[in-house]
């Protein structure tokens, strides 16, 4: 009686783990800004929601970036990446900003983050 073994050797199961390894430090890495990126738009959607009749746009920078401090995102983002676009239809708020991860050695990744809204009610 001959058996046959089946299964994988142990330099392929060490390369197989390298490369599961390298994907998971990868998304360790990349995760975190998707996460600020999720409370920037929760935050721009909150502003949006609740109307600005009568507010300035330094008003709803303010208010904004307020609500930014409760997800955790104030840091990503600065004032002057918050513009406002008047249409015919009324007022929307973009925000886009790039994000610079470092990965390994010289090799960095580049995000870039771009959202827009349209806000309910007319602006001071």
């Amino acid at each position: 009686m001959q058996s046959r073994q089946s299964g994988i050797t142990l330099l392929s199961f060490i390369v197989i783990l390298l490369i599961v390894g390298f994907f998971a430090f990868m998304a360790m890495k990349l995760v975190p800004p998707y996460m600020d990126y999720m409370g920037v738009s929760k935050a721009m959607e909150e502003v949006a929601t609740e109307g600005v009749h009568g507010k300035s746009q330094n008003d709803i920078r303010q208010d904004f970036m307020f609500k930014l401090s409760f997800q955790y995102a104030d840091q990503v983002i600065t004032p002057k990446d918050i513009t406002f676009v008047h249409t015919q239809g009324g007022t929307s708020m973009d925000v886009s900003y790039d994000q610079r991860v470092h990965f390994l050695y010289n090799i960095d990744f580049l995000l870039h983050f771009e959202k827009s809204v349209k806000l309910q009610g007319n602006l001071y």
